[in-house]
């Protein structure tokens, strides 16, 4: 994926960054989008087999504040 340049909304210069998850034990991670409804589990809270899952990257706008996220 070819990055952003320019916040959709005002047009301000973007940086690039990422929503932080933090999981059972404070293990840190990027933030992933994930296919299809939730579907809950007793054991991992939802289950996520053969559901597609991808890494998201967000862009902050240094004008507004503007966030965008892309999963690619």
């Amino acid at each position: 994926m070819i990055a952003p340049e320019k916040c959709t909304k005002c047009a301000g210069l973007l940086d690039e960054g990422f929503l932080l998850e933090v999981a059972h034990g404070n293990s840190l991670s990027p933030t992933r989008w994930v296919s299809g409804a939730p579907v809950k589990s007793f054991w991992m809270g939802l289950k996520l087999d053969g559901h597609a899952q991808y890494e998201v990257r967000t862009y902050r706008c240094r004008n507004c504040g503007f966030l965008e996220s892309y999963a690619n």
